[in-house]
Order: C-alpha cells, then structure tokens, then sequence
C-alpha cells in the first residue's frame, strides 16, 4: 500500500455524558471526505482509544468503516500494552474491513528494539495487513531503534513510519537507511522538513478541524515541489501547531476546533478537561488568522 497524501486521526466526538455522539461522528467522516483527505485513521491517540473499552473500540471499527464506505481507506490503530491485546485488535480491524494498520511501541512496559519487532511482528501475523509503524518515544520512552527496523524488514506489510520522534537526524537516517519504509510526518511543525526529504504522507489531528490547510502545504511541497510557497504556509501554520502543543490539551484542542467548523465534538474523557472560556479564544483567533495567511497564499479561500 502506498501512504500518499494527509491522513486524519479522527476525534471521537462525545455526548455530555461521554456516549458516543454518532451524529456528529458521521458528520466528521463525511467533512474530512469532502474536504480531501486521503485517508481516515480509527483509534488514535486522538480518537481517545486509550479511554475506551475493548468492545467501544471494535464498535468505532465497524462504525467507521460502514461511513466511510470505501472512499478513502481506512486505517486502524492496534495500540495497547499487551501483545495480546493488539492482535486482538488487529484481528478486529482485519474482520471490520480495515485498509491497513497503524503500529505504535506498547506503551509503559520499556521494550526493547528486539521486542518491539517481535510485537509488531505478532500484530503482522494475525491480520495480514499494510502497516504503518508509528514511533513515538516522547509517549513511549523508547525508539524503533535499527535493530527493531531490521528485524521488521522481514516482512514486506511495514511499508510506512509514522516517525513522531522530533529528532531531525532520525529523520536523516530513516530517509536514508530505510527508503523501503516509506516516512510518514509525525511531527507537525517538521512538516517542511519531512517532505523535503521525500515523505509523501503526513498523519495529523489538526486536519480534523483545518483539513485545507494541510492539504494546501502537502499539494506545495509533495506535488509541486514548491518549497517556496511551501515555506509560506508552513509559517502560516506554526502558531496554530505552538497552540496545539502548548499545555497539554492537544486533544481537547483538536475537539474545540471541530466545534468551531459547526460539528460537536464535544468534551474529551477523563481524566482529561474541555478547555476554559481563554484557550477556546485563543484557538480560534490563532486559526481565524491561520486560515486568512493561507487563502492569501494560495488563493483558495479557506
């Protein structure tokens, strides 16, 4: 499978009393769709999985798949402590109808490179799917480090990382070392620099709420090959991606900027909180202006 184009990890929008809303899910797969991404990723870290049950997760899977009905793949994330547990889950996302598999290193438990491998490698063996790796040590405390992305070369379904490390020369060298995996952007603010070293996909929860402005910096850097214009969105973008990070409220943020777009995504589950009455201004004042930059530079208004 080839990863070209933005992928969303959807929200999982929320009642008041945290049911899921399946109105406003609906409404969020048929605006990304309408709006251009190219695929749709289901349990995410932003689409709340970690705050789910096992049974609401395999739920989401069908829902998902039923509304999106083949426009776009859909991708799946198997997250979880216990290998165990992921292959139950990628064998759900398998029977569910899932495109392919999102990957990430078991979360707490401080595998080894050699361990990561043979996880994933558990996960590759029950569903038989692409996947795409994702490396996020920053959550994880641990690197796919060479080792694991050796062993992992033993099977042709690793097609993709989802490389969220922030660390250029990681980049540098899965560019370089492993150019049968395709990289993957995971680090918004290093878009620019994913995609001048040959990225073609980029996985990011902002296109939830703002999908036109990263397809607009994907379609300059991936398509055209224009670094210039490129450069210019990507400036636009960096003060809504300092907001998104700032103060640990990365989800909640994401929701609000749904909201803003008219769809409730309403609150994220505990033990997280909704954003007080200052950040949901300051969201919207930092992507109202966002959103003015980039029709300027593109001339497609936003």
């Amino acid at each position: 499978m080839q990863f070209e184009g933005i992928y969303t990890p959807i929200v999982t929008p929320y009642h008041d009393d945290f049911s899921l809303n399946e109105t406003a899910f609906a409404q969020t797969v048929d605006h990304l769709i309408a709006s251009g991404v190219h695929g749709i990723i289901v349990a995410g870290s932003t689409g709340e999985y970690y705050a789910q049950t096992a049974d609401e997760r395999i739920e989401m899977m069908t829902t998902a798949k039923a509304l999106i009905g083949g426009r776009v793949p859909m991708i799946v994330g198997t997250g979880a402590i216990r290998t165990e547990d992921s292959v139950m889950f990628a064998k759900a996302a398998k029977d569910a109808g899932a495109d392919a598999l999102l990957v990430a290193t078991p979360p707490y438990a401080y595998p080894t490179g050699r361990e990561i491998a043979l996880h994933a490698l558990a996960v590759d063996r029950a569903a038989n799917l692409p996947v795409m790796l994702y490396n996020y040590p920053g959550r994880m405390s641990v690197n796919m480090d060479e080792e694991c992305l050796d062993r992992l070369g033993r099977s042709p379904n690793f097609c993709a990382i989802k490389e969220s490390s922030g660390d250029v020369n990681r980049l540098h060298m899965l560019a370089r070392d492993y150019p049968h995996i395709a990289l993957s952007c995971g680090m918004d603010d290093q878009a620019l620099e994913f995609f001048a070293w040959g990225a073609r996909s980029w996985v990011c929860a902002g296109s939830n709420f703002a999908p036109e402005a990263h397809i607009a910096l994907y379609q300059a850097c991936a398509v055209e090959g224009d670094f210039t214009k490129g450069r210019a969105i990507m400036s636009a973008m960096l003060p809504l991606m300092r907001v998104l990070e700032q103060g640990g409220k990365f989800v909640q943020c994401i929701k609000y900027g749904l909201t803003l777009r008219g769809i409730d995504a309403g609150p994220p589950r505990k033990p997280l909180q909704p954003l007080n009455k200052d950040d949901k201004r300051a969201l919207a004042d930092v992507i109202r202006t966002m959103n003015t930059a980039i029709t300027n530079i593109t001339g497609q208004k936003i």
